[in-house]
């Protein structure tokens, strides 16, 4: 009986312990960052150690959003010594300044001295796109651009949106470096217009489901694909992830319009982790009209 619960305990101990070696971290990078700054990083700290059923699928605007998460983040706080005055003074910034702090947030990830991230394209995309001839692509979330830029360089008409000004900027100076074109907005996944039949290629690279099934659908045309790449909720056991992730066969049901044309869940090197995960891989394709 000992020996079965301290097996149980492990699990928990563990999670205890990442918590606390990404806090303080935090604590020790945050006298540089402003009082929003060190809000928002606080709730994706907390947030990343929470399991997706708790979560959810969201985004970080839907995350903090959320009136079962903020009152267990709020109780997070009151035990770490918050006052309630302190506590609301955090919510508020997070809700008053959401787009601008998430825009901060990811200019500074993409212009880290050491990428975390593979500034390469991502192999599924890749792999999915052989041998099909080049139309409208539609990368969501894109970052920096290296998707974007792969696919332009492949003959595609890409458009490519980011709530990061500073990385799409990035993308487009680049975009001049190697002589090819590339449509970029400054927006959200929420606030873009994704239109009707108009893309031959949604790419959907550490995006989470973007906009959702719905927007999706309706914006391929018929005959084209939607290529997912994201993280399983496995991977929640060996590191902290804030957004992206899925259960076992979510995805193929999340999109019931489409048809499957690959899913898997193999062990590999994410595009967003330092180490070997379980990921989520979903192509389908939206079928011909009749």
């Amino acid at each position: 009986m000992h020996s079965s619960c301290s097996r149980n305990r492990r699990p928990v101990l563990a999670k205890i312990i990442l918590l606390a070696a990404t806090l303080a971290t935090l604590r020790a990078q945050t006298p540089s960052l402003s009082d929003g700054q060190q809000a928002y990083e606080r709730f994706r700290a907390w947030i990343s150690t929470q399991p997706l059923t708790m979560r959810g699928s969201g985004g970080f605007s839907e995350q903090q959003s959320n009136p079962m998460l903020l009152k267990m983040y709020r109780a997070y706080l009151e035990g770490h010594g918050f006052t309630s005055a302190d506590i609301d003074a955090q919510i508020e910034l997070l809700h008053a300044r959401t787009r601008e702090l998430d825009a901060q947030h990811w200019n500074d990830y993409f212009a880290a001295k050491n990428p975390a991230f593979n500034p390469h394209p991502n192999a599924f995309l890749i792999e999915m796109v052989k041998g099909r001839p080049p139309g409208k692509a539609l990368d969501v979330a894109m970052g920096e651009g290296r998707n974007s830029l792969w696919l332009a360089q492949q003959g595609w008409e890409v458009t490519g949106f980011d709530i990061a000004d500073k990385a799409v900027a990035s993308a487009n100076e680049q975009a001049g470096k190697l002589g090819v074109k590339i449509h970029t907005e400054v927006t959200t996944i929420d606030a873009f217009d994704y239109g009707e039949n108009r893309w031959d290629l949604i790419l959907l690279s550490y995006a989470g489901a973007g906009p959702g099934a719905g927007p999706i659908e309706r914006a391929l045309k018929p005959g084209g694909i939607l290529v997912v790449e994201a993280f399983h909720e496995d991977a929640l056991k060996s590191m902290h992830i804030g957004g992206s992730l899925f259960k076992t066969g979510e995805l193929p049901h999340m999109f019931p319009a489409l048809r499957t044309v690959l899913y898997e869940e193999p062990i590999a090197k994410p595009d967003f982790a330092p180490k070997p995960a379980r990921v989520v891989r979903f192509c389908a394709m939206k079928p011909e009209s009749d």
